[in-house]
């Protein structure tokens, strides 16, 4: 694979993450917040909307960086 191209999938895999993570944030609050503010204000439910956030992040940057260093060539 040419570098040029290996960066800048490499550039995409790692940002592809951050946007996607960002996206679940805003919207757990609408999957899961059951309209109850005195639940969505306790830390169990932070430490919820955290995890899962974390999770789905460090998911995708671990699929995108295998797929892009999966054509390097061996040294």
């Amino acid at each position: 694979m040419d570098t040029t191209f290996t960066v800048v999938l490499g550039i995409v895999a790692m940002l592809l993450p951050l946007v996607v993570a960002r996206l679940v944030w805003k919207r757990f609050d609408q999957y899961f917040g059951r309209n109850d503010e005195a639940y969505m204000d306790s830390l169990e439910y932070f430490l919820k909307k955290l995890g899962i956030t974390i999770l789905v992040a460090f998911i995708l940057l671990w699929l995108g960086i295998s797929l892009v260093f999966s054509g390097s060539p061996n040294y």
